[in-house]
């Protein structure tokens, strides 16, 4: 790279505006559905692990263990059995988001007041139907603070998969270092800047329209 040479090249980005939204779909694809999967399976892991305490300890550990692997050993050890697609990725992530959307269902189911659960018996709620339609609800902005954390972390690793092929965004930062030229690099760091802040804000969103009582609260008082 020559000294004189801008950092940013806008002409490129312009040239390549349509293939960087391509990329950037592909991103936040590898980026969200793992986080998503992750809450499919942490949410009844979760509530399993608070009715049954003994459960979380294994199943903390085991997240945890998982989440230590670091990501590109975890992505070479799933091309064995999914090859160098999509699902290499994907399947790696869903499992890192474990390690925080567990804790945080049974911090947030943890959180619900014990006369409220009391009410909702005294009402005639069964247990699914009480964990379902009441402490569930109230366990919102605790899980959503657990996938704020996933999804941000999610969308970050995404580009450590281009190192088999299938990192969205993380195209442009390879390409970028093998012809020297850091445009691309720059341009790609910035986007997927911009698909976290712009999904973490989204989620907190989310949890003011699923919490409208949190909102009364802060107006009364």
């Amino acid at each position: 790279m020559n000294d004189d040479e801008p950092l940013v090249r806008w002409q490129w980005i312009g040239d390549h505006a349509g293939e960087l939204a391509d990329y950037t779909e592909v991103h936040l694809r590898l980026g969200l559905l793992p986080v998503l999967f992750g809450l499919i399976i942490s949410v009844p892991l979760g509530i399993a692990c608070h009715r049954w305490r003994r459960l979380y300890a294994p199943v903390l550990t085991a997240a945890n263990i998982l989440y230590s692997i670091p990501s590109l050993a975890l992505f070479m050890i799933f091309v064995r059995y999914t090859g160098l697609t999509e699902r290499t990725v994907m399947i790696p992530l869903t499992l890192y988001t474990l390690s925080v959307l567990v804790p945080n269902v049974v911090d947030g189911l943890a959180s619900v007041p014990e006369p409220v659960r009391q009410a909702a018996t005294a009402l005639g709620f069964g247990t699914a139907r009480r964990v379902v339609q009441v402490e569930l609800p109230i366990a919102v902005p605790v899980v959503i603070a657990g996938v704020r954390v996933a999804a941000v972390s999610s969308i970050s690793l995404v580009a450590v998969g281009q190192l088999i092929g299938q990192g969205g965004l993380g195209y442009y930062i390879t390409r970028g270092l093998q012809l020297d030229f850091p445009t691309p690099i720059v341009t790609a760091i910035a986007l997927i800047m911009l698909l976290a802040l712009t999904t973490d804000a989204l989620l907190v969103l989310a949890q003011r329209l699923l919490t409208p009582w949190s909102r009364s609260k802060v107006t009364s008082s």
